[in-house]
């Protein structure tokens, strides 16, 4: 047995419930994890609302890195005492899970746990973002929504890295100041100007070549109005709410533009890709390039308290539970 946050039925915070739960052995192909540190994101939100459906009960979280405990037959990739990080597979908010072997990374020695939870998810975000669903290259006006959030500090820093030029949005000055510290060229703080204006001065009226854009509702509409011809939409994420509907004539009339709605999952679906996410990931972390920001931690058991926070945008960078 173990604890863990499990929900009965959607809704907000006060559905989260800190229980025992039964884990059992591993099966064939899997592991069973005991977890170190748990990695909060926004999809949790999503899953716990009812936004993203789950079956019922559910241990929420999608982000973990632990040791290994105990592997089922046929597993060849993760042993006994290993340590290990994932990200996408929903079950995270626990003290131990059972997991498929294959969606298990290792941890190179010099990767603490706290700061593989706080970025396997986020961090691999940013990679698939910025390497395959639109190549960042040297020159490029970027835009990133939620700039100071968990994959927003993730992103401007390695854009930066990559050589573009970086606009970001915020909430707040304070905001500001820490995506200006992550690479961050141009943060705009929204409650005092508006954004579509301010990247058409920065760029000199040109638009920008993407948009990452975890918002949602809020910003989708103002976000197309920035980019320049043949630019692209990335919409990853809805913390304002779902976009609406848009027809394509939409794009054709505002140049011609592309836009795409992708998913971590998707991009790491084959083990070979990822370990190459991961890898890179690791790579960039362990150079210096990007530093994870663990600003918050709470106790497991507090995750409503956690929730509360993070949908009140009163955590900054990443965010990590601990068991």
């Amino acid at each position: 047995m173990a604890m863990a946050i499990r929900i009965h039925e959607t809704g907000g915070p006060e559905v989260l419930r800190w229980e025992e739960v039964e884990v059992g052995g591993p099966g064939p192909g899997e592991a069973r994890v005991r977890q170190t540190a748990v990695g909060l994101n926004f999809i949790d939100v999503y899953h716990r609302s009812g936004l993203y459906t789950l079956p019922l009960p559910a241990v929420l979280g999608s982000e973990a890195a632990g040791v290994v405990e105990e592997v089922g037959e046929g597993v060849s990739g993760a042993r006994l005492g290993d340590r290990v990080a994932y990200a996408g597979v929903v079950g995270a908010y626990a003290q131990a899970r059972l997991i498929r072997a294959d969606r298990l990374v290792p941890l190179p020695a010099d990767i603490s746990d706290r700061t593989a939870a706080a970025m396997m998810l986020k961090g691999m975000t940013a990679q698939y973002l910025l390497r395959r669903t639109c190549r960042i290259e040297p020159g490029n006006f970027v835009l990133i929504h939620a700039a100071a959030g968990g994959v927003g500090l993730i992103a401007c820093q390695w854009a930066k890295h990559l050589g573009a030029t970086v606009i970001g949005t915020v909430s707040t000055g304070e905001k500001a100041a820490l995506a200006r510290d992550h690479g961050c060229d141009h943060p705009i703080v929204t409650s005092r100007e508006g954004f579509v204006t301010r990247v058409r001065e920065i760029t000199g009226g040109q638009g920008v070549r993407v948009v990452y854009d975890s918002a949602g509702k809020d910003t989708f509409d103002g976000s197309l109005d920035c980019l320049q011809p043949l630019g692209m939409m990335v919409s990853y994420g809805n913390s304002s709410g779902p976009v609406a509907p848009i027809s394509p004539l939409v794009l054709s009339a505002k140049g011609s533009l592309f836009l795409t709605r992708p998913t971590l999952m998707t991009y790491t679906a084959r083990r070979e890709d990822l370990l190459t996410t991961a890898s890179e990931l690791f790579d960039v972390v362990r150079s210096g390039a990007v530093r994870i920001e663990i600003r918050q931690t709470y106790p497991l058991a507090e995750a409503a308290r956690a929730h509360r926070d993070l949908e009140a945008r009163r955590t900054t960078g990443s965010t990590v539970l601990l068991p």
